[in-house]
């Protein structure tokens, strides 16, 4: 009797090698922001040169957005390791029972929750404009509409970017090693 292979799927499937998904996941993060930042400044250009409408973008229309923003940058700044410094040393010693580690560790996860948060605050105050000014006001006729949908949908895509950079940083390839001393 002839032994079939081994193998899952009919056709040969191979995963990129960890450096290749690091690669990708940057530049998938880079493609999800552009589209975020196109999506609202299509938003932009609409309401000042071809809204019919009485209601344009304001700076409240930006706020949102710059809060995305800025919360991508600040999550995506901070290192993975730096996260489990205290969690790794296991000295309770000097600074009230803290470490210098420990103490490295809650600043930077302290700063990790202010990216989240603004990152958060970014996608619902999207959604809060889009529900107070456009819905809850009547302007449910779609290219006004479409004003606070590409809102929500750049603030998305913001926070998936930022999502996806954060992984694709802190992917360890196999042949990594953390040696503490």
């Amino acid at each position: 009797m002839d032994e079939e292979p081994q193998h899952l799927f009919r056709f040969p499937f191979h995963l990129p090698s960890f450096d290749g998904m690091r690669t990708i996941g940057v530049y998938l993060a880079g493609v999800l922001y552009a589209l975020g930042f196109w999506a609202f400044i299509d938003s932009v250009l609409f309401s000042k040169y071809n809204n019919a409408s009485d209601l344009h973008i304001t700076f409240v229309d930006w706020v949102p957005f710059l809060c995305s923003t800025f919360g991508m940058l600040i999550v995506n700044s901070i290192e993975k390791n730096r996260l489990l410094q205290g969690a790794l040393s296991g000295d309770n010693g000097m600074f009230g029972g803290m470490n210098m580690d420990s103490q490295l560790a809650w600043q930077a996860r302290s700063v990790l929750f202010l990216g989240f948060a603004l990152l958060a605050g970014g996608i619902s105050g999207s959604l809060v404009i889009l529900i107070i000014k456009y819905i809850v006001r009547d302007y449910i006729s779609f290219p006004t509409l479409g004003m606070g949908i590409e809102n929500v949908v750049s603030n998305a895509c913001v926070m998936l970017s930022c999502v996806v950079l954060w992984v694709a940083q802190n992917i360890e390839d196999e042949y990594s090693y953390n040696l503490t001393l």
